[in-house]
């Protein structure tokens, strides 16, 4: 299967995203945090997700954008 590739630029924070295989209903591939100059493989979507969360909390990037749910917050479904 051929790959992808996609520049993902989000809050000051800039990825380069190469999706190597789609299996199990999820990504593996490689992420790398241009700014932090890390490369990182991943073996699920949610993990690429929590790769760049922590990338964003690492380079201090503080907006709505960027912040997770939590069972903490004070917002109720009824």
């Amino acid at each position: 299967m051929p790959s992808s590739k996609e520049d993902i630029t989000r809050a000051g924070a800039s990825f380069l995203v190469r999706i190597q295989y789609r299996q199990n209903a999820s990504w593996q591939g490689m992420i790398q945090w241009l700014e932090g100059k890390k490369t990182k493989h991943f073996r699920s979507e949610l993990e690429m997700i929590m790769l760049i969360n922590e990338a964003a909390e690492k380079a201090n990037i503080k907006d709505d954008q960027t912040e997770l749910g939590s069972w903490e917050s004070k917002e109720e479904v009824s």
